[in-house]
């Protein structure tokens, strides 16, 4: 999939709002490239928006914890 380069900035902004809000002790190894993956798909599904790809990755953070440990 082809993106632009403003939503790719937007994936990247995303990306580092919902790591800067995951807790110290789920800091798990994987976590980065697994939320990255996460708003990856929700913006193949058509979720281009900032808040939708934060909110998007970060009802997803405890179900790739559990996942990841």
């Amino acid at each position: 999939m082809q993106y632009s380069s403003e939503l790719i900035q937007t994936m990247r902004q995303a990306l580092e709002t919902v790591m800067a809000s995951v807790p110290a002790d789920q800091s798990v190894f994987g976590l980065k490239a697994a939320v990255a993956e996460c708003i990856l798909k929700a913006a193949a599904h058509g979720q281009t928006s900032y808040e939708g790809l934060v909110t998007s990755a970060s009802s997803q953070i405890q179900a790739i914890v559990t996942m990841l440990t």
